[in-house]
């Protein structure tokens, strides 16, 4: 092997003294990767007496994962590694919901792959299924046993066996693990060391100057008191989520074998909650401090030295600038994650939709910084959480916005507030010292289908949903699709009668499947008709188009209409340019807008959108809310 003679020589004398023993990949794997998940351990660690222990079982657990993994699971490491592009392909597509909002229980989810093999599904993401505790439990994000499933979904052979038939079917699993907290009644809450505590209120008091309330309606603030430990408890989401303290090597080792748990069951990905959380530092936001990027890359390095198939999502819902880190190197050059939400994307479609201007799209995308090559984004238009209307001064400034005035409108707008909005939404968690608050509802109450009065409204609300997913799938990445948007699923406001439920309008949006509408979805006079050949046209275009795959360029273009948003990109010789009128109004871009960028316009410009391309002599018309597709 040669990667040892490139290590230092005190980290080559670590890793010919580590004691463990592997299969002849596994002794490669952790050659190659050993630097990367020592160094910034011991960047963290190094100087905790705990630590030398810790190391040690984190060694053992990686090693024992490697060897029980099946020889399924074994070859399809195999093959991850040579194909490390599997989840940035154009013909890559994902879909989220929850068990049981979907089929009740895992043993459910098998019997309906059907249909998500019918849509054209390629990676399945399963919303929070481990034990949790009772309600309330922030929709089971308040985890009691990272090595079992809740009951009521099923067990842990379920799971598998899930695993098992999905990836027969060309589908990857993704599930949530909730890095930063646990449920008060997790046995690791027993043990102060596993949690940030403070005997009285000047620690907390001093971190409250600076930390922003996650819910400022339901749980302010950010500790709690424990009778059991009569200490301040630190809770940065709800006072039964208690954060755990990973300045403490013992709680790195406990996540990462609760993360090579998963692994032997055979998920491909996991989604990391509440990623940007891990690391507390006074005087900030405690996000995105550097030792959270060093906590990543070693839990990275782990996972690739026992399990490479396993891909990492990060759910980091942060500011531009503090985003793409999470799927770079940091300065241990070790790998963070594979993927990561791009909601700058998602928050940009919603803004443009409801102002009916691009110009803060088309000048926020364009300031973004790349993403690292060998990772990717998630692109998406709704999912299970509200929608914090990330609009920064910055961005604003640059074209002429006021960020503040923004996301007052976007709040108002998409509550329905708004004078002429099409919206039915909510506000959730709103501020009354500014009037900001963030949005819920579904993708099609957002978007006007819940307060359509006729067809021809109900046409507009319509298009306005593919008009977004037409842009999240054209981006580049792995588009996800949120369960119901596909048949135009509306709010639903069973929650409020759920006490555990009804204070969270969060709940509209996480609405149970109807598998009544599914059956109507082969039928063009339907909605959930119109929605699901609309979704199904642009799966089988972007499978079509070589230039989406992840490593291609993306450009979000000007095209000199300050309502019809452009986006090129280019791959492997293959370019593509998407147009989309972002009003209801006809939309026109001169032909030397795309002649400037090398492509002609022809009739099949529009056939992912399904309706006819309207040219002129010196221009094109786009409907309204359409979207043209031009492939060079």
């Amino acid at each position: 092997m040669q990667n040892v003679h490139a290590m230092r020589a005190h980290v080559r004398a670590e890793f010919e003294a580590a004691d463990v023993a592997g299969d002849d990949a596994f002794a490669v794997r952790f050659e190659r990767f050993f630097t990367e998940l020592r160094d910034p351990l011991v960047a963290l660690y190094g100087d905790d007496p705990r630590f030398a222990d810790a190391w040690r079982r984190l060694l053992r657990a990686i090693a024992e994962t490697a060897a029980g993994r099946s020889r399924e699971l074994r070859m399809l490491d195999h093959e991850r590694e040579i194909t490390p592009d599997w989840l940035q392909r154009e013909h890559a597509v994902g879909y989220v919901t929850y068990v049981d909002r979907f089929a009740g229980t895992l043993a459910g989810v098998r019997e309906r792959l059907p249909y998500l093999r019918e849509l054209g599904v390629t990676y399945l993401h399963l919303m929070p299924l481990l034990a949790a505790r009772p309600a309330p439990n922030d929709g089971g994000y308040a985890v009691v046993d990272y090595g079992a499933v809740d009951p009521a979904l099923g067990s842990l052979d379920d799971l598998r066996a899930l695993a098992d038939d999905l990836r027969a079917s060309g589908m990857a699993l993704c599930v949530d693990l909730v890095l930063n907290h646990v449920a008060a009644e997790h046995p690791w809450a027993r043990d102060p060391a596993f949690l940030r505590t403070f005997p009285d209120r000047d620690g907390p008091d001093a971190y409250e100057r600076t930390l922003p309330d996650v819910f400022p309606d339901t749980a302010p603030g950010s500790f709690t008191w424990s009778d059991e430990h009569e200490r301040w408890v630190w809770t940065t989401f709800n006072a039964y989520q208690w954060d755990l303290d990973y300045t403490n090597p013992d709680v790195f080792v406990a996540m990462a074998e609760a993360m090579l748990g998963l692994a032997r069951v055979g998920v491909d990905v996991l989604r990391l909650d509440a990623a940007p959380f891990l690391w507390k530092r006074l005087g900030t936001n405690c996000q995105n401090q550097p030792e959270v990027h060093e906590l990543l890359q070693a839990f990275r390095a782990a996972m690739r030295i026992a399990a490479p198939a396993v891909a990492f999502k990060a759910e980091a819902i942060v500011a531009p600038q503090d985003l793409v880190p999470y799927l770079g190197t940091g300065k241990h050059e070790g790998k963070e994650c594979d993927l990561a939400y791009h909601n700058v994307l998602m928050v940009l479609l919603w803004s443009a939709l409801a102002s009916g201007r691009v110009g803060l799209m088309t000048s926020t995308l364009l300031a973004m910084p790349p993403v690292p090559p060998g990772a990717g984004w998630l692109t998406y238009v709704r999912c299970h959480d509200d929608i914090g209307w990330a609009i920064t001064p910055e961005d604003a400034a640059r074209v002429g916005e006021d960020a503040y005035l923004h996301r007052r409108f976007l709040a108002d707008w998409y509550a329905g507030d708004f004078p002429g909005s099409f919206a039915r939404g909510a506000r959730f968690q709103p501020d009354p010292r500014t009037g900001e608050a963030r949005t819920s509802g579904t993708c099609a109450s957002l978007a006007g289908l819940e307060s359509a009065p006729d067809d021809g409204a109900r046409k507009l609300a319509i298009r306005r949903v593919l008009l977004l997913y037409a842009i999240a799938f054209a981006h580049g990445g792995l588009p996800l699709i949120y369960m119901g948007d596909e048949l135009g699923l509306r709010n639903d406001t069973a929650y409020l009668e759920d006490p555990h439920k009804a204070d969270d309008n969060r709940w509209m949006h996480r609405p149970a499947m109807d598998w009544t509408a599914a059956e109507r979805r082969h039928d063009a006079a339907t909605v959930e008709g119109q929605l699901w050949a609309g979704l199904r046209r642009l799966i089988e275009a972007r499978r079509a188009t070589r230039a989406i795959h992840v490593q291609g360029t993306v450009q979000p273009l000007w095209t000199g209409n300050d309502h019809v948003f452009g986006l090129g990109r280019a791959q492997a010789g293959e370019r593509l340019l998407v147009l989309g009128n972002f009003t209801a109004d006809p939309q026109p871009v001169g032909l030397g807008v795309l002649h400037d960028h090398g492509f002609q316009l022809d009739e099949a410009a529009g056939a992912v959108d399904g309706r006819p391309v309207e040219a002129h002599q010196d221009f094109v018309v786009l409907a309204p809310y359409q979207h043209l597709w031009l492939v060079g």
